[in-house]
């Protein structure tokens, strides 16, 4: 048995060992090195086209040079005028995602902050011959924002044709209002969406297979709960959906998304007890049990503050990395690589960067600062920075 044991951990360490030295040979590099986008959050394919958008949290929507030498970028829409920003921290234009029939129907979709009173906004727009028309938004939802941090906004089309939509649990610290386990709140969710029918009163349809749908109580828009900020919303062509979560003060999490889940902010920060919880007890036992699902990878603050979701690697400059899941932490610029098998279980998690060097600051935009992952049309990836660069992986 202990021979077993010893031939196990062995070829584990030396699993990892190769891991690790594939990932030397990665690095990251400005693409841009003459462009700056400020605080970009998101970039992604305008359907029917080969142009590549990049999402700026102040709300403006740029089409992205194909010159890598450019020294600016043509802005496709401008919503500053939609766009109000307290705090330019979490607030700002958030989320963006196109219509899967994008290229019939002209349809896409955004997630933005408002002021006065705060909200959070997701409407929806239509482009026509590729260029967006302002005049013909369409309000689909408004959601009361009690403080100006965790936001969230996080937006994807599922395999299945419906909007996904992340949001944070309203801010401040501690889920004060605690909203996360609230089922009568929006807040701390992840919202499933029919954005092609509507639904009594509603701007928009809930699918009937929705978890809580006809449920008195309870929103029917929730897809699972439990959260605290999602940032980074990934569906893997397996059809699986990956949500990262930031945390509050020790831990910061990866989950697989279930039906109807609880991912257990403010119970837990991660799978750890969270000692600061103001809710009612939980209820583990009976027909009412409460399962909180545990993250399928976490980290404590000794590598990072804020992790920034990823995407599963399927391109091809890396053979490696095929099927990890690329993530990595705004505050300290680590970037990984972990591998998750069809069990849900982490196979490996390899280190692709390092921490920044001594005296970058999180807060000040002075280093490599990871906002968002995306996929490029080649099926590589875009690395977005706080700073306003935008990295790529190279060897």
């Amino acid at each position: 048995m202990q021979i077993h044991q010893f031939l196990a951990s062995f070829m584990a360490a030396v699993s990892m060992l190769l891991s690790t030295v594939a990932a030397q040979n990665v690095s990251f590099k400005v693409a841009y090195p003459d462009l700056k986008i400020k605080k970009p959050v998101w970039t992604t394919t305008l359907p029917g086209s080969d142009k590549e958008l990049i999402v700026a949290q102040g709300g403006v929507i740029y089409e992205l040079p194909k010159d890598r030498n450019a020294k600016s970028a043509p802005v496709w829409l401008d919503l500053t005028n939609r766009v109000v920003i307290d705090k330019d921290f979490e607030e700002g234009l958030l989320g963006l995602a196109f219509h899967p029939k994008h290229k019939a129907n002209g349809k896409f979709y955004v997630y933005y902050s408002r002021q006065n009173p705060k909200r959070a906004i997701l409407s929806e727009f239509v482009a026509k011959n590729g260029k967006p028309d302002t005049a013909s938004e369409r309000i689909l939802l408004e959601i009361a924002q009690p403080f100006w941090n965790h936001d969230s906004g996080q937006m994807t089309f599922g395999p299945d044709g419906h909007l996904y939509v992340s949001t944070g649990d309203g801010g401040k610290g501690n889920d004060p209002l605690m909203t996360s386990q609230n089922l009568f709140s929006l807040l701390g969710k992840i919202l499933r969406l029919d954005v092609d029918s509507k639904s009594g009163d509603l701007a928009y349809g809930i699918p009937k297979d929705n978890p809580f749908t006809g449920k008195p109580g309870i929103r029917p828009e929730i897809w699972c709960y439990g959260m605290r900020n999602p940032w980074g919303l990934h569906f893997d062509k397996s059809g699986r959906l990956w949500c990262a979560d930031v945390g509050q003060a020790i831990w910061e999490e990866i989950n697989l998304i279930e039906k109807g889940g609880n991912y257990g902010w403010s119970y837990r920060e991660g799978a750890h007890d969270f000692q600061l919880s103001r809710n009612p007890p939980l209820q583990t036992e009976g027909k009412d049990a409460v399962k909180l699902i545990d993250p399928v990878h976490e980290y404590s603050h000794a590598d990072g503050i804020s992790i920034t979701g990823g995407v599963v690697y399927e391109g091809k400059a890396f053979p490696a990395l095929k099927g990890s899941y690329i993530y990595g932490d705004w505050g300290s610029g680590f970037m990984w690589a972990p591998k998750v098998n069809d069990a849900g279980k982490k196979t490996a998690n390899t280190i692709l960067r390092k921490r920044n060097a001594a005296g970058k600051s999180a807060f000040k935009g002075t280093g490599f600062q990871p906002t968002a992952i995306t996929i490029r049309p080649d099926g590589e990836l875009w690395i977005l920075s706080w700073d306003g660069k935008i990295y790529e992986m190279s060897k």
